[in-house]
């Protein structure tokens, strides 16, 4: 055999046991874990947790839902998608533990303002993660809460652990001064009238609600992607046939889906690190 025919073979090799690794990845079932001690607080908070294939320690993303719940929704369209990437994933339910009703109706409850770092805390101290390398990702409700966690403020500076970057599906972009301390990803549909993208535009460009431009210099850059023709939920493919609820539009669209499935890697490559070889 050849000289190039043996490298040949092991980049073959290679390449075959990568995609046998995120096939097992995707394949395996989450742990439903309890982030913390019962004995921290009245309520639990748990999780499912999804672990790539192969030696670690690896990058790792918080993941957020909106106020409709459905964390297992988002744990198997994201969290197997991501595991498969080659990152730890913790999807947090932080709303079914709690009992909180009407949560799209009223304003998030204090108590879960620091979801994302009690579950930074609890990756920060698993032996599959490298701690330096944790992202947080939100959706909707969830996507707002993914910015304040990495706004510059009281919730910040009062953890140890660091977020290393945000990303933010359709978020509620107000009531956020947009003074950031990671690079945060925005992904949302021009014509989402839950969530308006003019409002997550204003927060990019560094103009609050009313238009008033922000310090030069304050906050990293935040990125923006606003999808054409595109309506809130839009990664949920249970919204093909388009809905309504408390009068806002919802529905999937491939598309966009598919384009933000790619921004979300790269952003989270560029920032994080897969371990995916």
């Amino acid at each position: 055999m050849t000289n190039f025919a043996r490298i040949a073979a092991v980049l073959a090799l290679l390449i075959g046991n990568a995609g046998l690794n995120a096939a097992l990845a995707a394949d395996a079932p989450p742990r439903l874990v309890e982030l913390e001690s019962p004995l921290e607080g009245p309520q639990t908070l748990q999780g499912h947790l999804r672990l790539p294939h192969g030696a670690g320690p690896f990058p790792a993303v918080v993941m957020l839902y909106g106020c409709l719940g459905h964390w297992r929704g988002i744990d198997e369209r994201w969290g197997k998608r991501l595991a498969a990437w080659g990152y730890v994933t913790l999807t947090v339910n932080r709303i079914e533990t709690r009992e909180i009703e009407s949560a799209c109706t009223t304003a998030p409850p204090d108590s879960t303002l620091r979801d994302a770092y009690r579950a930074l805390k609890f990756l920060a101290g698993h032996s599959s993660v490298d701690p330096a390398r944790v992202a947080v990702v939100g959706f909707s409700r969830g996507g707002w809460l993914a910015l304040l966690s990495v706004e510059r403020g009281a919730i910040e500076r009062s953890s140890t652990e660091k977020f290393r970057a945000a990303v933010a599906f359709y978020p509620p972009c107000q009531r956020l001064k947009g003074e950031l301390t990671v690079p945060a990803l925005i992904l949302i549909g021009e014509l989402d009238d839950w969530t308006p993208a003019t409002e997550c535009r204003n927060l990019a460009e560094g103009r609050d609600d009313w238009g008033i431009s922000r310090d030069k210099g304050k906050g990293v850059p935040i990125e923006i992607i606003v999808y054409p023709g595109t309506h809130h939920d839009f990664d949920v493919p249970a919204f093909s046939t388009p809905a309504k609820l408390l009068g806002y539009h919802l529905e999937f669209n491939e598309v966009a889906r598919d384009q933000s499935i790619d921004a979300l890697r790269k952003f989270l490559d560029a920032t994080t690190g897969s371990n995916e070889k």
